[in-house]
């Protein structure tokens, strides 16, 4: 959605509808949802968590360093809960 469209958060309120799945992945790499990456996540998932979404979001990323410290990492990020 990046190299298509461009304006993440926008897109996703305009056709969250039609979404049934959010699967993720860094850029540049495939790693952790960190400053390093070219969207940041944290914004992101707050989008999706306001539109209503219940459903899984997939990352795929390959941990650069401790795997389970990376996992916990992203989950705090997408640990996003709405009032």
């Amino acid at each position: 959605m990046q190299v298509i469209e461009g304006d993440i958060i926008r897109t996703i309120r305009a056709y969250h509808p039609w979404f049934d799945h959010y699967h993720t992945a860094g850029n540049p790499g495939r790693y952790e949802l960190d400053e390093q990456q070219e969207l940041l996540y944290k914004p992101i998932i707050q989008a999706i968590a306001t539109t209503g979404y219940t459903g899984y979001i997939g990352h795929e990323f390959i941990p650069t360093g401790d795997p389970e410290i990376a996992l916990r990492q992203a989950f705090e990020v997408c640990n996003i809960r709405t009032a």
